[in-house]
């Protein structure tokens, strides 16, 4: 298999992948969706809540804001040697305590881990009016997005490789191609951005245009919507992929004995 990176930054990378198959492309994609540990807040104790939302809504929506984190520091409660009891190896505590009238928001918890902290301070949790107070501790973990979408780590999905071929010199195909796939160079029209093509085919109503897809090259576009980076939800699903792959072959073996 062949890798080339199309686009990069920290929250997004587009990349093609070649001489693979559906299977790979697809288990790469459901695993760094849902598979893929990430930190989130998971039970939360209000001391004080006399706003506008109930407990229950805020924790919601404490749920779903993403936690950056080391993911070298952390396991899952699974796996960590405090057996699910909680301990800093697997569990932060983040505390907050506003008063009204402002807009208590993700920056306003405080984390007992300096890695542990809001992917984006302004998110707001909820507006307090005069007098209204919110206090709370909640305590956040690792999970995986198969339990549940707070846990998610990035958005992701691919779409194969298109393969567009020119037949005619003809000005129609730029006007009614939205991708911007042809270009005009030299008096001459011709396939310019060929990785942009949606397999529209408008193209191919109006002039002589063949297109089809490499049914082993898959572009893939992943954007982290977690407190990781989108190589850091990359790689980790390989990690996670390479572990089951070892796990599957051991069991094999002994099976198979």
């Amino acid at each position: 298999m062949k890798i080339h990176i199309l686009e990069k930054s920290h929250n997004r990378m587009k990349f093609i992948l070649e001489d693979s198959s559906v299977a790979f492309a697809n288990a790469l994609r459901r695993t760094m969706k849902n598979e893929v540990p990430v930190m989130a807040i998971e039970n939360v104790d209000f001391e004080e809540n006399n706003s506008g939302l109930f407990d229950e809504v805020v924790a919601h929506r404490l749920g779903l804001i993403p936690l950056t984190f080391d993911k070298d520091n952390y396991n899952t409660k699974e796996d960590c040697k405090c057996k699910g009891k909680g301990c800093s190896r697997c569990e932060v505590t983040l505390v907050l305590e506003k008063k009204g009238p402002c807009i208590a928001k993700a920056s306003d918890m405080k984390s007992t881990a300096d890695d542990v902290k809001s992917a984006d301070p302004n998110i707001p949790i909820v507006e307090l009016l005069e007098n209204q107070t919110l206090k709370f501790e909640a305590t956040a973990q690792l999970g995986i997005g198969v339990d549940h979408v707070k846990w998610q780590a990035a958005h992701t999905g691919y779409r194969y490789k298109p393969i567009v071929k020119l037949k005619s010199d003809d000005n129609k195909v730029m006007e009614v191609c939205p991708a911007h796939v042809f270009e005009k160079k030299d008096g001459k029209v011709r396939v310019a951005n060929e990785l942009n093509c949606i397999l529209c085919m408008r193209c191919v109503d109006v002039s002589d245009v063949s297109i089809s897809t490499d049914d082993t090259g898959f572009i893939f576009d992943v954007e982290s919507v977690s407190g990781l980076s989108a190589k850091d939800v990359i790689e980790s699903a390989l990690d996670v992929l390479e572990k089951k792959t070892e796990e599957f072959a051991s069991d094999f073996k002994k099976a198979a004995k």
